[in-house]
């Protein structure tokens, strides 16, 4: 049984460089700390109205944007709640795609997974072979576009544009640890349902979601009759409609950081933001085939997120905390299986190639590199 662990104020600070939470910055973190006030007052309505069309504008999309208090995996459960009836594609290739086809049999749907070996990336023409050959018609093909547990960036783009030529088929795209820091055109490809979370690429506290979603995949809600209670795209986005408010109680402070990061973020503008993500992806990358290899398979490698390869068998777990103690920095280990195999290394938010290639400085030192 778990025992209490008090919590003290001395704890040293770390720089993070882990797939989440991100570093945040001094002024977003001052900007919760306002004066408390109501969720139905007018300033709420002023604040979330600004959250909410400052993340339209940065996107770059005309469908609706949800903001709940929650995490982005809130909305593994709401797209299928909310859009599948009974059937369910879900492309797998990592730990988080694994659990969000979890979820969809958790909720009692019939789930057909199209598998790939970690590392691997989903690849549309699969999509549209498995689309073609099925006796089922899907309600939804699901598929992640950044698998931070491989390091995996998928074509959703491409994928998007396979499953548009399936009208009653919808797509849902995981963009937890992505969004925000990896370009997309969500109107052009015909995404339905896209969501993240703030404290990834962001660069946000955790505890909010953002979720886009298609005027079809909200009609389809309308005609399936049944949805998410606290995710539901009608429920939400009509209480947007009128009110300018979310329907429950949120997380205000966290939504005045929002604020703060969020008006940084438009000046950078989406593409701007992308091309730094980019610019750190492509130094660690680098890097890594210098003296490691990428664990991703080569063209699919993620914007966000590096998994490395251990190939120089370094005791993955004694460097990990070698380096926080003595740079108070943190990385991450691999994911589950491949947890001593690889490592990972968190380039997104606010981070810069200078700070990515202070962490490869100390990680060089302390393995001997």
């Amino acid at each position: 049984m778990t025992k209490k662990r008090e919590y003290k104020d001395e704890y040293p600070d770390k720089t993070l460089y882990i797939p989440g939470p991100t570093e945040v910055r001094e002024d977003v973190i001052e900007a919760m700390c306002e004066p408390m006030f109501g969720h139905r007052m007018d300033r709420m309505t002023d604040l979330y109205t600004t959250i909410v069309e400052d993340t339209k504008a940065f996107l770059g999309t005309d469908n609706d944007v949800i903001v709940l208090t929650a995490s982005g995996t809130e909305f593994w459960e709401t797209s299928t709640l909310n859009l599948v009836d009974e059937n369910i594609l879900v492309a797998t290739c990592g730990s988080f795609s694994e659990r969000h086809a979890n979820v969809a049999e958790r909720l009692g749907k019939d789930v057909d997974r199209l598998e790939y070996e970690w590392g691997r990336a989903v690849k549309p023409a699969d999509i549209r072979e498995a689309l073609e050959t099925s006796e089922k018609d899907y309600d939804v093909v699901a598929c992640v576009m950044n698998e931070s547990s491989t390091g995996v960036r998928n074509p959703i783009e491409e994928i998007g544009d396979v499953i548009a030529e399936y009208p009653d088929t919808y797509f849902v795209v995981d963009a937890v640890s992505s969004l925000g820091g990896d370009y997309v055109d969500i109107d052009s490809h015909d995404i339905d349902v896209i969501f993240a979370s703030t404290q990834k690429a962001f660069a946000m506290p955790p505890g909010l979601a953002v979720c886009v979603v298609s005027d079809d995949a909200y009609e389809r809600e309308l005609e399936k009759g049944s949805a998410s209670w606290y995710g539901g795209f009608q429920r939400t986005l009509d209480y947007y409609d009128r009110k300018g408010q979310t329907h429950s109680t949120p997380a205000i402070p966290i939504m005045l950081a929002y604020r703060k990061q969020m008006k940084r973020m438009l000046e950078e503008g989406h593409t701007g933001r992308s091309n730094r993500h980019e610019e750190m992806a492509e130094y660690t990358r680098e890097w890594a085939r210098e003296h490691f290899e990428m664990f991703p398979e080569e063209g699919y490698e993620s914007q966000t997120v590096a998994c490395i390869e251990n190939t120089q068998g370094i005791d993955v777990a004694g460097t990990i905390e070698t380096v926080s103690e003595e740079y108070d920095m943190v990385f991450s280990n691999g994911y589950g299986d491949i947890a001593e195999e690889t490592f990972r290394i968190g380039h997104m938010g606010e981070h810069t190639l200078e700070s990515v290639r202070a962490l490869t400085d100390a990680i060089e030192d302390v393995a001997g590199l």
